[in-house]
């Protein structure tokens, strides 16, 4: 059989999803600028599918902007409030464990003269809200703070930490990167002091290439893509009519059965743990003390180290029997170089390279978890026999 449990790397489209986006491509395919019958009704797709998303985030239809992912989203949070407000302060924050697309592009701020403070996490992925408050400065504009982390499934404290931003001065930015929280969580922006927000489609069973930034109303941000003009002059560039309408019938969807499937997804993750702890030499990352089973960290996400066995070598044998999982993160598996999160949380050597993320959805059944472990069973005493050879 075929187990895919990698659904924090991409999930699988809902059917009504694939119908809706194969009418439009199809049938309903004018360009949104276009002035024209056909034009117009693209339109309409595109301001459907922000009322959409405003509705579920509780904000305005105004305050939505669709990208090409959450890689554009976080890259055009970052940098067009980054240079927007530089005459207010050149300070950033974020976290040791953000996903490459903000610590990459905080990294190319600091070549272009801003100071960026790293904040560590505890060994269970989450930041300390006292070092939050200690890093502020005068000079602070922006923090950014990952909802959901995309490799252990640690969350942070954010609304506490857009409190506290708040009140120590209001007019710091405040941006999340929801791309693993979304829809895996009920967020919203102005409750907790959210100004930018960041969604990927792919992770919410919607299609690939396509985003969304949340951005509030009073955001002094400029555009870091420049043409045509689009989306109130912040996102040039001809709109993605199918994927803008695919990723928010998608949240519908998903937001339809929300409380049973969260549930249903926490279910899958505690009899994996109970079921993966079964063997010898087994470490699940991130999970808080008071909770081994799971319980307040993400319901999709479990990171396994595997003592005696090289990741690259256990993915590889699961792949052989039909089951998918991730080294890490998806976005970073081609590359050599250590987990960041898995070294910020304390992982020593070699457990740091004998790690595998499973990742859970809606679609996944006991029956493919059965299969996993029965599969991880028979195969770890085998490699780690080979790897002491």
């Amino acid at each position: 059989m075929e187990a895919y449990l990698d659904n924090s790397a991409t999930t699988r489209v809902f059917p009504e999803v694939a119908e809706l986006m194969t009418k439009i491509m199809c049938e309903d395919y004018g360009n949104p600028s276009s002035l024209h019958m056909k034009g117009v009704q693209a339109e309409g797709y595109l301001r459907s599918a922000k009322e959409t998303l405003a509705q579920l985030l509780k904000v305005s239809d105004k305050e939505i902007f669709f990208t090409s992912g959450g890689t554009e989203s976080d890259n055009m949070a970052l940098m067009g409030c980054a240079f927007a407000n530089r005459r207010r302060g050149n300070h950033l924050i974020t976290t040791q464990i953000e996903h490459p697309a903000v610590l990459q592009t905080m990294r190319y701020l600091e070549s272009q003269g801003y100071k960026v403070t790293y904040l560590p996490v505890n060994s269970y992925g989450q930041i300390s809200l006292e070092d939050l408050r200690r890093a502020v400065t005068p000079e602070t504009i922006l923090v950014s703070v990952m909802h959901t982390n995309n490799e252990i499934g640690s969350l942070q404290p954010v609304a506490e930490a857009g409190a506290l931003i708040k009140n120590i001065n209001p007019n710091i930015l405040f941006h999340v990167d929801a791309v693993q929280g979304f829809g895996k969580a009920k967020i919203y922006p102005k409750r907790m002091k959210i100004d930018l927000m960041s969604i990927s489609g792919h992770k919410i069973h919607g299609p690939k290439g396509i985003g969304v930034l949340y951005i509030g109303e009073k955001v002094k941000i400029q555009p870091i893509l420049h043409g045509g003009g689009q989306q109130q002059n912040l996102r040039s560039g001809t709109d993605n009519v199918a994927g803008a309408a695919g990723l928010a019938r998608a949240a519908q969807l998903l937001y339809l059965h929300y409380d049973k499937d969260m549930e249903r997804l926490y279910q899958c993750k505690k009899y994996f743990i109970q079921g993966v702890r079964k063997l010898d030499g087994v470490t699940v990352n991130g999970l808080l003390p008071d909770a081994p089973d799971g319980e307040g960290t993400a319901p999709h996400i479990v990171s396994v180290s595997f003592a005696g066995v090289r990741s690259e070598v256990l993915l590889h044998a699961l792949e052989e029997e039909g089951i998918y999982v991730s080294a890490g993160s998806a976005c970073s598996a081609r590359k050599p170089q250590p987990s960041a999160t898995l070294k910020a949380i304390g992982v020593k050597q070699p457990l740091l390279e004998s790690t595998i993320r499973f990742s859970f959805s809606v679609y996944t059944t006991e029956e493919e978890i059965d299969y996993t472990l029965q599969t991880i069973y028979d195969k770890i005493p085998i490699l780690r026999r080979y790897a002491r050879k």
